[in-house]
């Protein structure tokens, strides 16, 4: 969860989502999307005209695709300006489950064939920060600053000498983000939410030792939680894990860090919580 005006650290992942384009004779969008195992989990076919849903498999998650294509329009007035049909194929680089920014991943997709302006789609579309859209074309850990009218973005180095005690556990709860994000923005924040916000970002990312990391993590999340009304998840759901706990994205939802003494006892305590999923640091961030 991002505090307006305050600066966050984004990691962003080495997995993502792949693209395929090809065109043919038609007036339409002809989209089916394909899980990690290649696995078809959703379709839809969208007129050209007025991005009318002709059929779906989700009507849903058709109607949000329809509004993407729409602002990605609005950005780029040539972009499906031709009468064709468009037949795109999407893959899923990690399970679905997981998270991981995937409302975020579809709109930069869709900019990027658009040759249109990520952020102002997302703006568009989102009252987020923007925070996924700066990981998710990130090659590198950065510090994201979203301002209202502005953002900054500064590539920075976030390689700790703990990084192999650094694991992230997906829970299988994916979380709608955006009425999170409705949610926190019901809230006040004050001056000193983002003074201190931007200052615990500082600290965590010039922590040198695990026992510091973790005691950030603590004040973090009990700060976090006391402005969203929450008990931290760790209070909640790993009372009795010796490490530290961090909620991530809509702050309890899709996947949480965790700091352990070594990847097999924390798989273990995790598994024998319900969660067999435990990645390491490494295999998922860019650094």
């Amino acid at each position: 969860m991002v505090i307006k005006g305050a600066t966050a650290l984004a990691l962003p992942t080495r997995k993502g989502q792949q693209f395929e384009l090809k065109t043919g004779t038609g007036s339409e969008v002809v989209w089916k999307a394909l899980d990690h195992d290649g696995k078809e989990w959703f379709t839809a076919n969208i007129d050209l005209m007025g991005f009318e849903i002709i059929k779906s498999s989700d009507e849903t998650l058709a109607r949000k695709l329809a509004k993407v294509l729409t602002s990605a329009c609005r950005d780029n007035s040539d972009f499906l300006s031709k009468w064709k049909k468009y037949r795109v194929t999407t893959k899923l680089e990690f399970p679905r489950e997981w998270g991981l920014g995937s409302s975020a991943s579809l709109i930069y997709l869709i900019a990027q064939w658009a040759e249109a302006n990520p952020y102002s789609m997302y703006f568009d579309l989102e009252s987020g920060s923007g925070y996924d859209i700066a990981a998710t074309q990130a090659e590198s850990p950065l510090l994201y600053t979203y301002k209202g009218d502005s953002l900054d973005i500064s590539p920075v180095e976030f390689n700790p000498p703990f990084k192999d005690q650094l694991f992230f556990i997906p829970l299988g709860n994916k979380a709608d983000s955006s009425a999170a994000v409705r949610s926190f923005l019901k809230k006040k924040t004050r001056k000193q939410d983002i003074e201190k916000a931007s200052s615990l970002t500082a600290r965590m990312l010039e922590a040198n030792s695990l026992t510091q990391f973790n005691e950030l993590i603590q004040e973090h999340e009990e700060f976090v939680g006391n402005i969203l009304g929450e008990t931290p998840i760790k209070q909640r759901l790993f009372k009795d894990f010796t490490g530290a706990v961090k909620s991530l994205g809509a702050w309890g939802g899709d996947m949480i860090l965790a700091t352990g003494n070594g990847k097999m006892d924390t798989t273990e305590y995790f598994q024998s919580k319900g969660y067999p999923t435990v990645i390491p640091f490494d295999e998922l961030i860019l650094t």
